[in-house]
């Protein structure tokens, strides 16, 4: 039996809220790969980037959906059902 994600009433349409990891910009870092948090439309970091902004602010905020914002990807993961959506 495949899992499926119970989040997916949540989405909502966002803006991102930047071009780059808002936190990594803050900071003058780099990232891997840019995640948006399609709650809030905040852009972080993946975590294949050292500082992971993506998954820290799942864990501050419980926003459970994110997508990739990479150009040419539109997959989506839920870090609760920890499944692609």
């Amino acid at each position: 039996m495949s899992q499926s994600c119970t989040h997916l009433s949540q989405i909502h349409s966002v803006t991102p809220s930047a071009n780059g990891c808002e936190e990594c910009l803050a900071m003058g870092d780099r990232w891997v790969h840019l995640r948006l948090c399609l709650l809030c439309g905040h852009v972080g970091c993946c975590d294949s980037s050292k500082n992971k902004h993506a998954t820290k602010h799942f864990h501050a905020t419980q926003h459970p959906i994110i997508q990739s914002f990479e150009p040419g990807e539109d997959w989506r993961w839920c870090y609760i059902d920890n499944v692609v959506v």
